[in-house]
């Protein structure tokens, strides 16, 4: 019998005196309490897997996104080994009170011991569904993990690939942000992102002129009654990357600066040390 009919059973019993309604209602919880627990069952995470990949993972490149994906898998690999651990540890502390109510003869402290038994199998059970969740979230993400890998055609990524898609990731992100933040405000750039693209070395005025130019193709567009799609601004966005990917390394330059230095990765063979040659 599952906790919930066990609960159902044990709350009927503790209401000797209640209302022949409440009664009925046991009743029909217990009798339904199965297909429910069925149903529930499918939805023990935090998101659906929509979520994860439009809501959850929003980074507009490849390799950020397999960042993100990485962070949600381990993030969910490290709830799992706490979870495992907690769920040893309740299955221990079960089987000790199990074992106290075999040679337990005073029957208060019995019926205490079953009470407390009860509780443990009621906690067993919730860590066991959350468990199950966190499991099929995990697969679902490494799934995810594969097909990014096979999107930019590689096998492994370095830290040296993470690096290098930095300044198309910011700028895309960046004008991003700034075409959204035009849109409710008659195509300008809000001051948020106007820092932004200080920070990363672009000229403010040009992107203001690449939002302009885009929004007014866009609303060309409507007029001939056609539609703009989403892959308009990527490709808009993408276009934006390859004019300005090497500003965000000049500006930096110019402050002393190197945005790339490929003696300071992981996984990548290093410059050999002759010091003690």
């Amino acid at each position: 019998m599952s906790t919930e009919l066990v609960i159902t059973t044990t709350l009927n019993e503790a209401l000797p005196t209640a209302a022949p309604e409440y009664k009925s209602m046991l009743t029909n919880i217990a009798e339904k309490m199965p297909a429910v627990t069925q149903a529930t069952s499918n939805f023990h995470k935090s998101h659906s897997q929509f979520m994860g990949v439009t809501l959850d993972v929003t980074a507009i490149t490849p390799i950020r996104s397999i960042k993100h994906t990485l962070a949600e898998i381990d993030k969910t690999r490290s709830a799992l080994q706490e979870a495992y651990i907690n769920l040893r540890k309740k299955e221990v502390k079960l089987k000790k009170k199990q074992a106290k109510l075999l040679d337990c003869s005073e029957p208060l402290a019995r019926e205490l011991l079953e009470i407390e038994i009860l509780e443990i199998q009621g906690h067993l059970e919730g860590t066991r569904n959350s468990v199950q969740g966190a499991v099929r979230k995990m697969n679902f993400f490494t799934n995810q993990y594969d097909n990014l890998m096979k999107k930019i055609g590689k096998e492994e990524l370095s830290e040296e690939d993470y690096e290098l898609e930095e300044a198309r990731y910011h700028i895309m992100t960046c004008m991003k942000q700034a075409l959204n933040s035009a849109r409710p405000r008659q195509g300008v750039i809000d001051e948020g992102n106007m820092i932004y693209l200080f920070d990363l070395g672009i000229n403010a005025a040009q992107a203001q002129a690449e939002v302009f130019s885009y929004l007014n193709w866009e609303n060309e567009l409507v007029k001939q009654g056609k539609a703009p799609e989403h892959e308009h601004t990527v490709q808009w966005l993408e276009g934006c990357a390859d004019k300005w990917t090497g500003c965000p390394a000049v500006f930096a330059n110019s402050r002393g600066f190197d945005v790339f230095d490929p003696t300071s990765l992981a996984n990548t063979p290093q410059i050999e040390d002759k010091s003690n040659v």
